[in-house]
């Protein structure tokens, strides 16, 4: 164990984020840079005494779950976890689940494209959208937590059916199965994601079959024609952007300028989430 190594990297760490990074308020007073011991600690699940100690040099070799709950709480990258691990004289290990917290960059991005945009994790969940997105596909604000997830609207909702149609959503859960089993073997402890395996193998058949097959593969394209209840037909073109430290994907939907799939686009962002009703 490197307790001045563990120490240094503890302590840069904690001052590198701030309050928002993991959605505490700021406060008044704030005499140093970054995060408090206390908050870190607590966010850390950990007493405030256990982990001055640490920061300072002098506490005992931490357990894998304690330097778990630091990597969770310092926001560290796969790369940050295990190098944290090896300073404490512990083997990484595979990580314990996809992250779920969203750089503020990236959020701050999609907020101003012009263009519908998800964020999703390695198992699908829609970690942040943008207006856009929501009235494209649907408003993930109304749709409980753990619900938000592509895979359950695809397989345990006729939602995705409606909007893509049935070649384009069968040929998404084809790829979509075969990367959910590839995030099985990066993430083999994550109880979140066997979990929505589970749900999936009981509620759907269809998605039990395709399971079976054990197929494996990292999705490349999610371009589909898209059937929108309000503004009609829209074509658009997929661009993936990987966030690799996140083991995220920003999805945005572009259509080509000036396309009547465009106009669509920008009839959306006007009407935004409301139903539109016929006059009489």
């Amino acid at each position: 164990m490197d307790r001045h190594g563990l120490a240094d990297f503890l302590r840069v760490r904690r001052e590198a984020l701030q309050p928002s990074d993991v959605g505490l308020p700021a406060g008044l007073r704030r005499r140093t840079p970054g995060l408090r011991r206390e908050e870190v600690a607590n966010l850390a699940t950990m007493s405030t005494d256990y982990y001055t100690r640490l920061e300072q040099g002098r506490g005992p070799r931490p357990s894998r779950p304690v330097l778990t709950g630091l990597a969770r709480a310092l926001r560290l990258s796969d790369d940050e976890r295990a190098h944290l691990f090896r300073l404490a004289g512990e083997q990484p290990g595979p990580p314990p689940g996809p992250p779920s917290d969203v750089r503020s960059g990236v959020l701050r991005m999609i907020a101003h494209l012009d263009v519908p945009a998800l964020v999703l994790d390695a198992k699908y969940d829609v970690l942040a959208w943008n207006p856009l997105a929501a009235a494209l596909i649907t408003d993930f604000s109304a749709v409980p937590r753990r619900e938000r997830n592509l895979l359950r609207l695809r397989f345990l909702t006729d939602r995705q059916a409606e909007l893509f149609g049935e070649n384009a959503t069968r040929e998404f859960a084809r790829e979509a199965a075969a990367d959910l089993r590839a995030a099985t073997s990066t993430y083999p402890d994550d109880p979140e994601l066997a979990r929505l395996v589970r749900d999936l193998q009981a509620g759907s058949p269809e998605f039990a079959e395709i399971w079976s097959r054990h197929e494996v593969g990292r999705q490349q394209s999610l371009c589909q024609t898209i059937h929108h209840p309000q503004v009609g037909r829209i074509d658009v073109i997929c661009e993936v952007l990987v966030v690799p430290e996140r083991d995220q994907r920003v999805i945005l939907y572009t259509t080509p300028p000036g396309s009547p799939s465009d106009q669509a686009i920008r009839l959306l962002d006007v009407i935004g989430t409301q139903t539109l009703t016929p006059q009489t």
